[in-house]
């Protein structure tokens, strides 16, 4: 991670290492905002059924960091394979279907 940090900082990425540190960004704020809708909100308001779960079993941090670690960990299984074009859709998906939703509930629904 230094590796592709320092490369980051030197404009010297490949658009594979660009993928997986944007796979990465988007794995935190999802979890911060996560974090944060059902801080506010409850664990009621995550749609994610598999999570939801994990939140009633384990708690929010335990679930949330596992969940994330899991998906960090497959993303970088995908970038090690040389597979980057499927974690830039995945990281567009994420964008898409947890990222924005949340910003949506976090500001359309303030306690």
């Amino acid at each position: 991670m230094a590796i592709l940090l320092r490369r980051f900082w030197t404009r010297d990425l490949t658009k594979g290492e660009l993928a997986i540190l944007a796979f990465f960004v988007v794995q935190a704020l999802d979890a911060a905002f996560t974090y944060w809708g059902v801080a506010a909100h409850g664990r009621g308001i995550e749609a994610n059924p598999l999570i939801a779960s994990l939140m009633w079993s384990m708690g929010e941090g335990p679930a949330l960091a596992s969940a994330k670690l899991a998906a960090a960990g497959c993303g970088m299984f995908l970038h090690l394979t040389q597979v980057h074009r499927i974690v830039a859709i995945l990281t567009a998906f994420y964008v898409c279907a947890a990222l924005l939703p949340w910003v949506w509930v976090l500001t359309a629904l303030r306690p």
